[in-house]
């Protein structure tokens, strides 16, 4: 027999639910509008390694000049690629967060030359960081980075062109401000798995951690 004590007892949890629901609805709906607003392109579009049907997606924010970004290009991108993108298990792309103008400049030059270019591109620039971004005078690191972009098939020209290209310049940018502004990306590397985000360099290990939940493994 249910007394008029219970009743208001089930009556005041009734309500302490109804107050509670719409918050987390709205908290829900602030986390799916915050992914969606993070998987939309940049005004150059993202170059997507993997997929569409992956089960977990990773966007890496990077500067080409970062001592941390290219060490974990060199150490733990190889086995991600190699056990996860090239498997079909992750979906992964690069964007831009360029923390001085020589990676801004950097990024523009892996993008001149089409989606195609951007991963050799920046893969090139990353194995070879410190033959470009870390020169000694009296040679320039613009005057390296060109020496360094021959290897990709730029002529002279080419290479002033692309980084004379102000549509081009502003597009980078706008990448890098709206990780800045929208998803407070404020160090590189900044990896978002899931939406989830991580701050700093990753090893495989660590990586794999977040990753085989997600998979089942």
């Amino acid at each position: 027999m249910i007394t008029r004590r219970d009743t208001l007892k089930l009556t005041g949890m009734a309500i302490g639910a109804a107050a509670l629901l719409p918050r987390l609805t709205l908290d829900a709906f602030a986390q799916d509008a915050n992914l969606a607003s993070l998987m939309e392109p940049g005004p150059l579009g993202d170059v997507w390694l993997g997929p569409k049907d992956a089960k977990v997606t990773i966007i890496e924010y990077a500067s080409m000049t970062c001592s941390h970004c290219a060490a974990f290009h060199k150490n733990t991108w190889p086995a991600l690629k190699e056990r996860y993108i090239d498997t079909g298990k992750v979906r992964f792309t690069l964007r831009e967060f360029p923390l001085d103008p020589l990676a801004t400049a950097a990024f523009m030059l892996a993008r001149c030359d089409g989606d195609a270019k951007y991963y050799p591109i920046t893969d090139l620039l990353f194995d070879q960081q410190q033959g470009w971004a870390y020169v000694q005078k009296p040679q320039s690191p613009v005057d390296a980075l060109e020496q360094m972009l021959r290897q990709a098939g730029f002529s002279k020209e080419k290479f002033e062109t692309c980084l004379k290209d102000q549509k081009l310049y502003a597009a980078v940018n706008a990448v890098k401000q709206k990780g800045l502004d929208t998803f407070k990306v404020d160090s590189t590397p900044t990896f978002f798995i899931n939406g989830e985000r991580f701050k700093g360099e990753m090893t495989i290990d660590g990586m794999e951690k977040v990753i085989k939940p997600i998979l089942g493994a």
